[in-house]
């Protein structure tokens, strides 16, 4: 795992015309997938009114801001404003880009120009939970490298992409080795205890 790289979704969490809000480095971001499938991560903030364009829409290959509807394409330049719709907008008018790539049924993040890919995780797609404070792994049979903690629930092997949040805060992205549905739920309701142990330890 290098410093580039900031895991900060499942795939599966990010289908076509869906935006969501992320975060990387303390930069807020607006993760989005256009009609085709392409996916962006963008500043989150709209050039205008600086509107979250996490609550905006996606239309096609852009996505729009939902207070006065501006638009913007695949290169983050603004393509259209509602209110003067013959007006071709500035190449001024952009919004900030960054590095979206999906690997291993992970979406990764860099807020700079990575020099190495995202690193290979394996495991299908668990899932993703927001955790208020910081979990113990070795207490949890865990090892821990970096961002990437490695070790089983339920007895099923699991790795688990750590994405730092401000204010202590984190979100786990969970992947495991193939097993039953039954299985995987176990898995997932200790994942949920594994939260439950973090929080009651602010308390």
């Amino acid at each position: 795992m290098t410093a580039a790289w900031t895991p900060v979704a499942l795939v599966r969490d990010v289908p076509p015309l869906c935006v969501m809000p992320a975060c990387v480095d303390g930069v807020e971001l607006a993760l989005w997938r256009s009609a085709t499938g392409r996916l962006a991560a963008w500043a989150d903030r709209c050039p205008h009114r600086g509107m979250r364009l996490s609550h905006g829409f996606v239309r096609g290959e852009a996505l729009s801001c939902i207070y006065h509807g501006w638009s913007y394409g695949s290169d983050g330049h603004c393509l259209r404003i509602p209110a003067h719709p013959d007006l071709e907008p500035p190449e001024a008018i952009r919004v900030p880009v960054y590095h979206a790539v999906e690997s291993g049924g992970v979406v990764w993040v860099a807020t700079e120009a990575p020099d190495v890919p995202p690193p290979t995780v394996e495991g299908s797609p668990l899932r993703s939970l927001t955790v208020e404070g910081a979990v113990d792994w070795a207490a949890a049979g865990f090892s821990l490298s970096g961002p990437v903690a490695r070790g089983h629930l339920s007895g099923i092997g699991v790795t688990i992409l750590v994405q730092p949040l401000p204010n202590g805060r984190q979100v786990l992205h969970a992947l495991a080795e193939a097993a039953t549905p039954a299985a995987l739920k176990e898995a997932s309701r200790d994942l949920e205890a594994l939260r439950r142990q973090a929080e009651e330890a602010l308390a």
